[in-house]
């Protein structure tokens, strides 16, 4: 089977994803993409520069396969000749309706964000299988939908949540761990067993991530004496948060990595040469970063929502978790004080299920199969 994979926002996750996909389907995989920047205009015009591309090419696949930043409504109106007996199956790394604004964000100063919702919302329809990376994610989806739908005039048609849920699935984010294994980036684990704690973030540097919460809880950590050090990874792009520049003033010699590590052996080994990965995102429909991270040995600190008692069962792992930021500072300061017991541990066992060696052929499956 050929399938054309459009992604207008072709970076971090969403480039990982798409591109470890097609090394592991038995399916012909063809990438159609813009790359990873100015995302609110890839939303309104990728469609059209990706629509006039697909049209020059001489591929004509068996699926298309898009995402969530695709107006896919306006791809189709635009390749109807072309695409008007294709099936399509889009997929849903996060969504405009749940996501969490900046308070600061120029849409939401100008009463204007609603739109990239209705994009997500049109396209759902649109699509002949819909697709969310985790089970929290389909339940926020369709839990937010008839709210955002009736903040609108009548007619709501309120019908359609109906008719997206019912063709929808949940299939887990692919994660390229095992490329993690080499043992040229394991060794570094070897090192003094008395070396001292190294915390990690390893994150996007935006909103949704929160930040300010997680320096907040090292700022703690560093006024009580409490001896750590901190690599500072992640991507970022245009807008600056002045609280990466207010850390590297507040903890000074502790930060022994900032900034993003474009070369992959050295994200790899600063992965493996970490101990601590506390969570504060706002929001979070599956977890590639932190998924990474806790393959490569990193004890995880979660917060009790979003997808994080989906990644790791509650039930069990109830011990991972904090409830409000005292909590977070409490059980980080006795993580780093008991690093020794802390290191040995491992929760491997709960991600390694999203390697791609295992996902692959449960795309291929569904993905055949519309």
């Amino acid at each position: 089977m050929k399938i054309t994979l459009i992604e207008p926002f072709f970076t971090g996750s969403h480039a990982a994803w798409a591109t470890a996909y097609t090394q592991h389907s038995e399916h012909r995989v063809d990438i159609l993409s813009l790359s990873g920047n100015y995302w609110k205009w890839r939303m309104h015009g990728g469609a059209v520069t990706l629509a006039r591309r697909f049209l020059a090419s001489d591929v004509l696949p068996d699926l298309l396969l898009v995402t969530d930043m695709l107006d896919l409504t306006t791809f189709l109106a635009l390749t109807r000749h072309k695409t008007a007996h294709l099936p399509v199956a889009i997929y849903f790394h996060e969504n405009q309706l749940c996501y969490p604004w900046s308070l600061t964000d120029r849409d939401i100063l100008q009463k204007r964000d609603h739109h990239y919702g209705f994009i997500n919302y049109s396209s759902a329809l649109a699509a002949d299988l819909v697709v969310f990376n985790s089970a929290y994610h389909r339940t926020a989806f369709f839990e937010e939908l008839p709210r955002f739908l009736h903040q609108f005039p009548p007619p709501h048609e309120g019908d359609t949540v109906d008719i997206i849920r019912s063709k929808s699935c949940v299939l887990p984010l692919g994660v390229d761990v095992q490329k993690f294994d080499c043992p040229e980036f394991q060794h570094v684990r070897e090192d003094d067993p008395d070396r001292t704690p190294l915390i990690l973030w390893n994150h996007r540097w935006e909103y949704d991530k929160n930040p300010e919460e997680f320096f907040h809880a090292l700022f703690k950590l560093n006024e009580h004496g409490v001896d750590f050090r901190v690599a500072i990874l992640g991507e970022h792009f245009r807008q600056k948060y002045p609280i990466f520049e207010t850390a590297c003033e507040t903890l000074g010699d502790k930060i022994v990595h900032y900034g993003y590590a474009e070369d992959f052996a050295d994200y790899a080994q600063w992965l493996h040469r970490s101990d601590i990965i506390p969570v504060t995102s706002r929001q979070e429909f599956f977890g590639a970063s932190l998924v990474e991270a806790v393959y490569c040995g990193c004890y995880p600190l979660l917060p009790i929502r979003l997808t994080y008692p989906e990644l790791f069962p509650y039930e069990t792992y109830s011990d991972l978790f904090y409830h409000n930021f005292q909590e977070l500072v409490k059980k980080l300061t006795e993580a780093l004080l008991s690093i020794k017991t802390i290191r040995q541990q491992s929760f491997r066992q709960c991600v390694e299920q999203y390697s791609w060696q295992r996902m692959a052929s449960k795309y291929d499956k569904v993905f055949g199969a519309v």
